[in-house]
């Protein structure tokens, strides 16, 4: 194999950016893609020079030259597609989070290790440069012992509409964005057990258009003394947050993954899409460039082929996805049961399939 043949699953926002990373990454090509609304995915696979496209994602599946597929679907056809492709002979790169539930996650995991291919799960902070040099930082000493992390994602709401509907995508912005933190976490540490969480959540904004919360603050205990703290939001204005912060014994470093790439602006009349989820470009704002490389897409995906060329372990695997899976369970039961929640933590039958379930029937 001198190049693995991608297939791309989706050709919604998520998916544009899968297609423009792999056609930075040389020892990769885009094969095929297949979404369900036909006019979208022909204009999708011309724009981005993708020589086949399908409605039907299993006639893709078919394809001898696809070696990976990444999929950029809901949340709730993540297990389905991932054991289609599993057992079609594919490698699977899930987008974040892994899925609804721990029995899905833990089909999708063992379904891919029956079939021999490789589970990756795409979070695409661990290959983000600005926090890869955070990592280094740790991982050489310059910060001591590392005491406490923090890591901020807010901005004013989600892409798609199915991310508004908890039963499509298992919760609110914890799920939705809490899981970049959480693996931040365990990744910076070197993936230590995680303990306790504590979390306390709201829908401050948009309770006219979602039962999920739209804000949070996750507290997370790791083995080795050392805490982080997630902050994630749905109901910030002004375009996106991501930021992170470490804190050691003898030093702290503190990475803003946007802003310190960005040009200031000022305009009068706004200007076209260059500022992520803001609502506005007028007055004041923050104008970016190379976006998908400063938050890693390119090398994630570079990454992810070069494993299945190589036939090397993922940075990032399916049961990495199923940890965070994990704690954002947790992190819906603390704040439903008002208390700190041990790990490992098994959800009541009743509320397993969905991480938001228990909160919702706490507020009910």
């Amino acid at each position: 194999m001198e190049k693995v043949g991608v297939g791309i699953i989706g050709s919604q926002f998520v998916s544009s950016i899968h297609a423009e990373a792999f056609a930075q990454v040389p020892h990769a090509r885009l094969v095929a893609v297949a979404s369900p609304n036909e006019a979208h995915v022909r204009e999708f696979a011309g724009k981005h020079q993708i020589p086949r496209w399908f409605t039907d994602y299993r006639a893709l599946l078919d394809l001898s030259e696809v070696d990976l597929v990444v999929l950029g679907v809901p949340n709730w056809l993540h297990c389905q597609v991932t054991v289609d492709a599993a057992r079609a002979g594919k490698h699977v790169i899930c987008e974040k989070p892994l899925c609804l539930n721990l029995r899905e996650a833990d089909t999708m995991i063992a379904t891919c290790k029956e079939q021999g291919v490789k589970l990756m799960y795409a979070e695409e902070l661990c290959f983000a440069p600005k926090y890869v040099r955070l990592k280094q930082l740790v991982d050489e000493g310059a910060l001591g012992k590392v005491y406490l992390l923090k890591q901020a994602e807010k901005h004013d709401g989600p892409h798609s509409p199915w991310f508004w509907d908890v039963t499509q995508s298992g919760g609110g912005v914890t799920m939705d964005m809490g899981c970049h933190a959480f693996e931040f976490f365990r990744w910076i540490l070197g993936r230590p057990r995680a303990l306790d969480v504590y979390a306390q959540m709201d829908t401050y904004v948009w309770k006219e258009r979602t039962r999920g919360d739209d804000d949070a603050t996750i507290i997370v205990n790791f083995e080795g003394q050392a805490t982080g703290v997630a902050e994630e939001s749905w109901a910030k204005k002004g375009g996106m947050d991501d930021r992170a912060e470490v804190y050691g014994s003898a030093g702290v470093s503190y990475a803003d993954l946007l802003r310190g790439n960005s040009l200031h602006t000022y305009s009068e009349t706004g200007y076209g899409y260059a500022v992520e989820k803001a609502g506005s470009t007028r007055g004041w704002s923050f104008t970016m460039f190379e976006e998908s490389w400063n938050y890693g897409f390119p090398q994630e995906m570079a990454a992810f082929a070069a494993c299945v060329l190589n036939d090397t372990p993922p940075p990032v695997s399916g049961e990495d996805g199923r940890a965070v899976l994990e704690i954002i369970f947790a992190a819906y039961a603390s704040a439903a049961l008002g208390k700190k929640i041990a790990l490992p933590y098994t959800p009541p039958p009743e509320y397993a399939q969905r991480p938001i379930d228990i909160w919702l029937a706490s507020r009910d």
